[in-house]
């Protein structure tokens, strides 16, 4: 939550060429209506269904750079389904989710104590997310073009021509 999929995914796309789509954009589409009151009307199991059947379509039908939800990977028909995709795992410290994002945002699972449970949520997701990720890349202190490059080192992935960034920095991974 609060990492920067959708900037890091829409910057990605752009250096690759290919286009962009959001899983979580999807469901908001196609319920009209937004991710909180989802959680808030119908309660999390109907929004994880729906989270899974998104990713599923999305992984079907785009070929381009996708971004999830942070709970889709609690699925496990989801994370079977990213086996052997490129995934990337974008993580940042809680410190660094508080200066984000404040932990006051419209995030359900946030309600109560953000803090702690933010800190929850991670240390429950963290094995999934690493055990679909190709790579791991830290956000903490870095722009989002800077962690879209080093996504794009960490994968060995190629710029299309003319859309390098006029300063790459170097970067590490986590």
């Amino acid at each position: 939550m609060g990492v920067g999929k959708t900037t890091v995914g829409e910057l990605l796309a752009e250096r690759l060429g290919t286009s962009f789509r959001d899983s979580d954009a999807d469901i908001v589409a196609a319920q009209s209506r937004p991710i909180a009151d989802i959680f808030v009307d119908e309660g999390e199991p109907y929004f994880r269904e729906l989270e899974r059947e998104a990713v599923r379509a999305a992984v079907d039908e785009h070929p381009g750079v996708l971004a999830l939800g942070g709970g889709a990977v609690l699925d496990e028909s989801t994370r079977e389904l990213l086996t052997g995709l490129p995934v990337v795992f974008l993580t940042m410290e809680v410190g660094e989710a508080v200066r984000r994002v404040g932990l006051n945002t419209a995030r359900p699972l946030l309600a109560v104590n953000p803090r702690q449970q933010w800190k929850l949520l991670m240390e429950a997701r963290r094995h999934h997310y690493t055990d679909v990720a190709r790579v791991v890349v830290t956000t903490d202190e870095r722009t989002p073009e800077q962690v879209a490059e080093a996504v794009l080192d960490a994968l060995g992935l190629k710029h299309v021509p003319g859309t390098e960034p006029e300063n790459p920095g170097k970067e590490n991974l986590a």
